[in-house]
């Protein structure tokens, strides 16, 4: 957690300094409460790191003014808008004339090129993995095909092992499914590839097929 919140306020720190005005007040006074939370419990650990992302990200207005979305990422040949949307006194008190506003801003973003996401702050709060799994869905969507076969599979094994290193237990094939959104069969490949590469060692058997695994002491070695 200590290392997060030192990247997280980095990141922050270098936004801020490369902003001025009216966009530079927006970041200190609108990065609140909501688009923290969802940097510690859907972004960071969806994708432990902070690249390509811009906090309150200024863009043009239909009407020939200027909005701040709450977060971009912009990485060629994407631009996605995410937007954490509260339910609460303020939201209910919303106008007719100011939600027919909201969905025209919205269909003016996707005219523009912009893909968009929109998440509750209910469920950035509560269901913070379900949030995760649709980023990294639609994140894979579109720079899936576009990597080389051995990078994806590097990046697939890295992110298996960050996981493996987290959790307080043995990693089990059910947790590579859930990860990477794949069937058990896949996920069992994942696995031995990674046996053989010596980065994971089986920890207990079954009848028919390895159950859990851990990080291989040597790989850990290795990386130090």
């Amino acid at each position: 957690m200590a290392a997060f919140r030192l990247l997280y306020e980095q990141w922050l720190d270098r936004h801020i300094g490369q902003r001025k005005g009216e966009r530079k007040r927006r970041l200190v006074e609108g990065h609140g409460h909501a688009e923290n939370l969802f940097i510690e419990k859907v972004w960071f650990p969806a994708f432990r790191q902070l690249d390509h992302l811009h906090p309150e990200f200024e863009v043009a207005d239909f009407r020939d003014g200027s909005r701040f979305l709450d977060f971009a990422y912009i990485r060629n040949p994407i631009r996605l808008a995410i937007e954490i949307d509260g339910y609460g006194p303020h939201s209910s008190k919303i106008s007719r004339t100011q939600f027919s506003d909201s969905l025209m801003r919205q269909n003016h973003l996707m005219i523009d090129g912009w893909r968009v996401l929109r998440f509750s702050y209910d469920d950035v709060n509560e269901r913070p993995r379900m949030c995760q799994q649709i980023l990294q869905q639609f994140l894979g969507s579109q720079f899936g095909e576009s990597t080389p076969q051995s990078d994806r599979s590097n990046i697939v094994e890295t992110e298996v092992l960050r996981l493996a290193l987290r959790l307080q237990r043995s990693l089990r094939p059910r947790d590579v499914c859930d990860l990477l959104q794949v069937n058990k069969k896949t996920a069992y490949l994942i696995l031995r590839r990674m046996v053989e590469k010596q980065s994971l060692q089986p920890v207990g058997r079954g009848e028919q097929r390895v159950r859990c695994y851990s990080v291989n002491p040597i790989h850990i070695n290795e990386k130090k």
